[in-house]
């Protein structure tokens, strides 16, 4: 069965494909029960393999699909589809339908440059209304990126995949196993880096990461690896928007600042508190500061109080400041020994940053994942299949056909070449079957140039065309072809023709039987005379007026025999 006529679950027919992530294809498809337009995301097959992943996937598939916000893509269905592969065994793909949205990704529209600091208020904005909305409903998206936004034609901000970055990560052992799920580092918060639980300020940091992409075309933290991103989320300062974009206010450096803190207790609280800075600063005033409310509705984040925090913190300032404490009686260490302790814990976190920044290619992340190997124009069979298993990867074939790859050679491969993924990932490898199959035409008793057009249009190449004798086939006519009609080809083969030249070749008759003679000149004009017997032998040809090669069809012959 084809892309095209493929039905999921009895209902859903999948169509063209129209997007492909890390962890998914999405097709344009219809609700054949509802006749509606959907999308429809198709997940890797890896992903499907632990039975733990499906029972989590089917659980946030649920929660999100109750989900129903303007500035949220709803979440239709969701299920599994048993495939057979190329090899012959049949892998789960999980499946999502979801809302259909006529729009752009964020990622393409940050790619065209900055944004006007007002039209990125707005969009985050949105966006802050959307994960507002979701952690009521104590859901984490957990991916917050430029990928996972879309802006529809009339300017609608649509947050996609809550909750599918939840079943995938507590699916995982560690960060590096999710990195193709989660998207790229340069969207994590400083405890995704490390490791540590999640929360609703988790979101809030990564809206303010592509709050500063959109005011300035580019992420804050920037690097060649993964690990040396994530290092800088944890320990780098990220830079004021307005210093890559003069047009960027000092209010809205501050709210994206704020956004981006280190410890998610001095960042944003809540999407709601986010979004009122946000749109402040952006109406050019300055916000103010003001403590987090004790009855907010996030005021626990799932599980951390930053309230009871904040109080337990003020009351440990007031008893440090407390005169009526007692006196110190513990003498202080000399200060030669404190300025040796502070060397070297200086040499220490020197030495921990220069080994993080000079990982080698093996070490972290890099030991859990590999780079999908160039192996375009390269045998399958011989090299671009042992490469890709050498690397612990499942190649999968695919054929295709090609006019300009030769047969059996790779034309593409899915992810593509330097793409970085899990060991055990599959690839898809994209193998040249060789040009199209096709038949010759029949061409018999055409004319040359009627034969010619008749190649062409069954996308066959011409070739030469040789003259031959007929005594029946007039000049210009075809006689055969080369191969033969309705031989197996491919498209671009080449077909030769065999044409009548309209001359014949008229054999020397003299001195053979009359019968036989008469028999070797059809369909030739005869006209017989006898001769009487002088000598001759009986019943023998005597006589022939033309004989010869080259001559025109249709020739008249005069012979003559003995009658004896």
């Amino acid at each position: 069965m084809t892309e095209g006529t493929r039905l999921l679950a009895g209902r859903y027919q999948v169509g063209a494909l129209i997007g492909r992530g890390g962890m998914s294809d999405v097709h344009v498809g219809t609700d054949a029960r509802l006749g509606r337009r959907v999308a429809i995301k198709l997940l890797k097959p890896a992903l499907a393999t632990d039975p733990k992943f499906r029972v989590l996937f089917r659980e946030e598939a649920q929660k999100a699909a109750r989900m129903a916000h303007p500035t949220i893509v709803r979440v239709f269905d969701a299920g599994e589809e048993t495939v057979t592969e190329p090899n012959g065994l049949e892998t789960q793909v999980p499946f999502i339908i979801m809302e259909f949205v006529d729009g752009r990704l964020l990622k393409d529209i940050i790619a065209d440059g900055p944004l006007d600091p007002k039209e990125a208020v707005r969009i985050i904005a949105g966006v802050l209304t959307a994960l507002e909305y979701s952690h009521r409903a104590l859901l984490v998206h957990r991916d917050i990126k430029p990928g996972n936004i879309m802006v529809t034609q009339n300017g609608q901000v649509k947050v996609m995949d809550f909750g599918i970055a939840r079943a995938v990560s507590d699916n995982s052992a560690t960060v590096a196993d999710t990195s193709a799920v989660l998207g790229t580092a340069q969207y994590f918060s400083p405890e995704q880096a490390r490791g540590e639980t999640v929360d609703a300020r988790t979101d809030l940091y990564s809206a303010g990461v592509v709050l500063f992409e959109l005011l300035t075309g580019r992420p804050p933290f920037r690097g060649d690896r993964a690990a040396a991103v994530a290092y800088q989320h944890i320990s780098e300062a990220a830079v004021a928007p307005s210093t890559l974009n003069p047009k960027v206010s000092p209010a809205l450096d501050a709210v994206v600042l704020h956004a981006l803190a280190k410890d998610k207790f001095d960042r944003f609280q809540t999407a709601a508190e986010f979004r009122q800075d946000l749109e402040t600063a952006g109406a050019g005033q300055v916000p103010t500061r003001k403590a987090a409310a004790a009855n907010d509705f996030n005021a626990t984040l799932f599980g951390a109080n930053p309230s009871a925090t904040a109080a337990s913190d003020a009351a440990l300032r007031q008893l440090s400041s407390n005169d009526d404490r007692p006196a110190r009686t513990q003498t202080r260490p000399p200060v030669a020994w404190i300025w040796v302790g502070i060397t070297a814990i200086a040499v220490i976190l020197i030495a921990v940053v220069f080994w993080v920044v000079n990982l080698p290619p093996a070490s972290i992340s890099e030991g859990l994942s590999v780079k999908v190997p160039y192996v375009v124009g390269e045998d399958y069979t011989k090299i671009a299949a042992p490469k890709l298993t050498n690397l612990k990867l499942v190649p999968n074939l695919l054929t295709e056909a090609s006019s300009t790859v030769p047969q059996g050679q790779v034309i593409s491969t899915d992810p593509t070449a330097g793409t970085r993924v899990s060991k055990g990932q599959q690839v898809k490898v994209y193998v040249s079957a060789g040009k199209n199959p096709t038949t010759v035409p029949s061409l018999n008793n055409l004319t040359e140039a009627a034969a010619k057009d008749a190649i062409t249009a069954r996308k066959l190449a011409y070739g030469k065309t040789s003259p031959e004798h007929s005594a029946t086939i007039p000049a210009g006519t075809v006689i055969r072809s080369e191969p033969a009609a309705n031989a197996a080809a491919r498209e671009g083969d080449t077909v030769n023709l065999v044409v009548s030249d309209g001359l014949i070749n008229i054999p020397s008759i003299v001195g053979i039987d009359i019968a036989a003679a008469t028999a070797q000149l059809v369909p030739l004009q005869v006209n017989i005379t006898t001769q009487p017997n002088s000598g001759c032998t009986g019943g023998k040809v005597t006589g022939q007026s033309v004989t010869g090669d080259n001559q025109p069809q249709h020739s008249t012959v005069s012979i003559t025999y003995c009658s004896g």
